[in-house]
Order: C-alpha cells, then sequence, then structure tokens
C-alpha cells in the first residue's frame, strides 16, 4: 500500500519560494503518476498539476503556470512542487496523491489515491 506525506510548507512573504515535498512509501513508485491537489479555507479543492511516472511529463492548472514547478525522483521516491513568485490567493492546505496525467489531464479528485494529510502554505506580509 502506496503512503504519502507531504512537507514543506511554511509561512512566506509575497514573491517568495517554497519546495513542497511528498514522499512515498511503499512499493512500484517509479510506476505511478502522482498530483498535486490545493485547497484554500472555505473553498473546494482543486489541481495544481500532475507528473507521469518517468517525470517527464506534466501538467499544470493555468493559475500556476510559469511559477509552479513539479518534478520526480525515483530514487527517492519523492515528488516536489517547487513554488515561485507566491501570492496570498496560493494560500492553501496543498496535497499530493496517486493518479493520472497525460494531455487530456483534469484533476477529478475520484481519480486520485492514497492522499497525503497535507502541508499548510500561507503566503502573507
Amino acid at each position: 500500500q502506496l503512503q504519502l506525506v507531504e512537507s514543506g510548507g511554511g509561512l512566506v512573504q509575497p514573491g517568495g519560494s517554497l519546495r513542497l515535498s511528498c514522499v512515498a512509501s511503499g512499493s512500484r513508485f517509479d510506476y505511478y503518476a502522482f498530483g498535486w491537489f490545493r485547497q484554500a479555507p472555505g473553498k473546494e479543492r482543486e489541481g495544481v498539476g500532475c507528473i507521469s511516472s518517468i517525470g517527464t511529463f506534466t501538467k499544470y492548472a493555468d493559475f500556476v503556470k510559469g511559477r509552479f514547478t513539479i518534478s520526480k525522483n525515483n530514487a527517492e521516491n519523492t515528488v516536489y512542487l517547487q513554488m515561485n513568485d507566491l501570492k496570498p490567493e496560493d494560500t492553501a492546505v496543498y496535497y499530493c496523491a496517486r493518479g493520472p496525467c497525460n494531455y487530456q489531464w483534469a484533476p477529478i479528485e475520484i481519480e486520485y489515491h492514497n492522499w497525503g494529510q497535507g502541508t499548510q502554505v500561507t503566503v502573507s506580509s
């Protein structure tokens, strides 16, 4: 059974950067694609982006394009979310989960599994 643990969240000023990690335990990490999601207070959870199993393909939501980058290190069983130029509206709990990533990517939660507990990101001056 794959288990995911997110870390790296915190408080950052607008324009700052953070790198979130999603560490997996269990087998076949290199076999799976992953997605990052976030949930802001009072809002529904939304997809941020995804990465393919071998890490060569990524897809992003329009609101993070050019600012966020997802990478995957199969040797370390870790998926990263590098966030640059953070804005107050990026404040949310960020989650990773196992699920599909392709050209038709639509972040449908029911297609994702093994959700982590999330890590809080707060962007504020």
